[in-house]
């Protein structure tokens, strides 16, 4: 499966990008990092700049039905930044569209609220979040792990870093299961 990681150069919360992209690859997946512009993407450990990430493919540039799934790290900067692109927006709403798997953990719902997609949707998130998901018609829940199957397609979202764990087994389940009935 080729699975699309969106995330602005601006920071990313690493360990939701690097945690989810090596469970990706250890399943035999391929991850691609999608952003914004093209380079480099900045990740973060909380508010500390960490290490950085070369940029595989801009968002303009790619649709999705080129990937089988999208994923949606965190950290505050990240979906701040990507909910005020219409193209990144675009892109995220095009994977509901289409049926397609996402996943989402912590402020990366935020991406979602913008995209229109979450009406009816029962989701976890970043506690903060709670108020803007409700908001927008979805359902707030405090669960490690959520998984959502409103609609042509499943929505995996987790709270936190510490949820890593149950969210890169969720998604990858769910990612799965959507490939063998496309496949």
């Amino acid at each position: 499966m080729r699975i699309a990681f969106l995330t602005a150069p601006e920071g990313v919360e690493q360990v939701e990008l690097t945690e989810p992209w090596k469970a990706a690859t250890d399943a035999g997946h391929e991850p691609v990092l999608v952003s914004t512009k093209p380079g480099k993407v900045q990740g973060f450990h909380h508010l500390d700049k960490a290490d950085t990430f070369p940029v595989d493919a801009v968002v303009a540039d790619v649709t999705a039905d080129s990937f089988d799934g999208l994923v949606l790290p965190g950290g505050v900067a990240n979906p701040d930044f990507l909910r005020m692109d219409e193209k990144a927006v675009a892109f995220v709403r095009d994977f509901f569209e289409q049926g397609r798997p996402v996943a989402a953990i912590c402020h990366a719902p935020w991406t979602l609220v913008e995209a229109d997609v979450v009406r009816g949707r029962v989701l976890t998130s970043w506690p903060s979040l709670r108020t803007d998901i409700r908001n927008a018609g979805g359902t707030w829940v405090d669960e490690q792990v959520k998984v959502c199957d409103h609609g042509p397609n499943k929505l995996v979202t987790s709270r936190k870093p510490d949820d890593l764990k149950a969210f890169c087994e969720a998604f990858l389940e769910v990612f799965a299961e959507k490939g063998a009935q496309t496949g």
